[in-house]
């Protein structure tokens, strides 16, 4: 059925407004942002069909990790529709850190700090390597996605970091990157990396708190692995 020949008071545009977006279900509200079908399926149907491709996982959530590719093997989902979704997860994620941001959190705990990169991080097929950049009175400055590696490999250097901690004038900072494989467990590399940035941050006087490694719903704290 087109949504035009739904009864006035199922149309998701009229009911959004007529009662608010927050009386919609989560297909309502991403069938009013898909706008038209296609051919034998209504909006409706392309978002129900968006949000089952990591069913049962994710649902909703499965839109801030869902490539353009994934959007348009669905049938009715072009490239214009994919990119106009792909943004709207980013918008979706930027929201939801501008907010966390402008929180008193303190980032002294790795769980904190896990929890700020979970969502981002957990899903994401390569390694990201992220600095956080903390002031004297242990605010976050910035945070920084330093580089995109491969599946196995994050690429940063101290030099690079040592760079965007000058840059922003920050007295501390903690190092963040996700395992692809889900497993959070320190690798040797990720040991030696840290302890050289450990060594250099002292020489600088800028001091590493904390080095956490993000897995699938795990993290492991290197501060609290004792090997810092």
């Amino acid at each position: 059925m087109k949504i035009k020949d739904m009864p006035n008071d199922d149309r998701p545009y009229e009911r959004c407004q007529r009662e608010g977006p927050e009386q919609l279900s989560d297909v309502e509200l991403l069938s009013i942002i898909i706008r038209t079908g296609f051919q034998d399926s209504n909006s409706l149907d392309l978002a129900a069909k968006i949000l089952a491709l990591n069913y049962p996982k994710d649902g909703i959530l499965g839109l801030l990790h869902l490539s353009l590719p994934e959007l348009m093997s669905i049938r009715g989902i072009g490239k214009v529709k994919g990119i106009q979704l792909l943004c709207v997860g980013e918008l979706s994620r930027r929201i939801w850190k501008r907010k966390v941001m402008n929180q008193p959190l303190s980032f002294r705990e790795p769980e904190t700090v896990a929890n700020y990169y979970q969502e981002d991080m957990r899903h994401q097929k390569q390694e990201q390597f992220y600095i956080m950049l903390f002031n004297t009175k242990q605010i976050l400055i910035r945070d920084i996605q330093l580089s995109k590696g491969t599946v196995n490999a994050a690429l940063a250097t101290p030099r690079e970091i040592f760079i965007e901690a000058i840059r922003y004038q920050a007295v501390s900072m903690i190092l963040v990157h996700n395992h692809p494989s889900g497993d959070p467990e320190p690798s040797r590399e990720d040991i030696l990396l840290t302890r050289r940035i450990q060594e250099a941050g002292i020489l600088m006087d800028i001091h590493l708190q904390d080095h956490v490694i993000i897995g699938e719903h795990s993290y492991v704290s290197m501060k609290e692995r004792g090997l810092l």
